[in-house]
């Protein structure tokens, strides 16, 4: 992907303004790229500053870094004040920002359950209100915007020890469908439901080499997703390509699992 575009192309998205919540590391920063790549003036915030740069792929931009924290509603504010003082505007906003460690559903303690649902459901809920007001406040030259809401398959399925976890998952869902009534048609908002993807995380998850072998012979794709993938989707949906795209939740999954009664049921029964 070049880092400049026709003006014809709809997905050249020079000029335009945006925010990658977690946009330091994993998904998030492949989604930062690929914005930076397609000519966008991209902010990135995360607790940490990154251990290198956002840069472009030819390294020739750089992303602009905002400490914040997404579940403190006022470094949040700061994070939209700081993209629209550099760019004098936001389009889009990505809430990538998420994830939660492993914790057993009977013991697991409120707080800790708090957190998750504020890291991955009230923070988004947070930025997004931020967000809109740039996108469409009577100075701003946006005149609209689109906000992605980065989820996951364990929203739609049982989540064995992400209970907190799946359930925000499946709430940022919600959450999507009802601004985009809310808001449009001036903010469009989508939701992106990623499923098994290849990250610095995977092996936490999946396991070793076999056992990712394993889970991605469950896929209809027979392989684990690459960032990338989801990360391009990200773009065509923020883009006008995607003008009557709202709403909606948009399964970036290599075509989800298998039943697994198949690899149990008794084929000869």
């Amino acid at each position: 992907m070049s880092a400049t575009r026709s003006p014809a192309d709809p997905l050249d998205f020079t000029g335009k303004s945006v925010i990658v919540t977690g946009g330091t590391r994993g998904l998030g920063r492949v989604i930062a790229v690929t914005f930076l790549d397609a000519g966008a003036d991209v902010v990135v915030c995360a607790r940490n500053a990154p251990d290198s740069p956002v840069t472009s792929s030819d390294g020739a931009r750089s992303a602009t870094f905002v400490a914040a924290d997404v579940r403190e509603p006022d470094e949040v504010s700061a994070v939209v004040a700081a993209a629209v003082e550099a760019n004098g505007r936001l389009d889009v906003l990505v809430n990538n920002a998420g994830g939660a460690p492993p914790a057993d559903s009977a013991t697991v303690s409120p707080r800790f359950n708090e957190k998750i649902l504020a890291l991955n459901l009230t923070g988004p809920m947070t930025f997004s209100q931020a967000a809109r007001r740039a996108m469409v406040e009577p100075t701003s030259p946006s005149g609209g915007g689109v906000i992605l809401n980065i989820s996951s398959v364990s929203g739609s399925r049982p989540n064995p020890r992400g209970v907190a976890y799946g359930a925000a998952k499946a709430g940022l869902e919600n959450m999507g469908r009802t601004l985009a009534h809310e808001w449009g048609p001036e903010v469009r908002v989508v939701t992106v439901t990623v499923g098994l993807i290849l990250t610095e995380e995977s092996e936490r998850f999946y396991g070793d080499a076999t056992g990712r072998a394993a889970v991605a012979g469950n896929l209809a794709m027979k392989r684990l997703g690459d960032p990338s993938e989801v990360a391009d989707m990200c773009l065509v949906l923020a883009s006008p390509l995607a003008r009557w795209v709202t709403g909606t939740s948009v399964e970036v999954h290599g075509g989800g699992e298998g039943p697994a009664y198949l690899g149990l049921a008794d084929s000869d029964g």
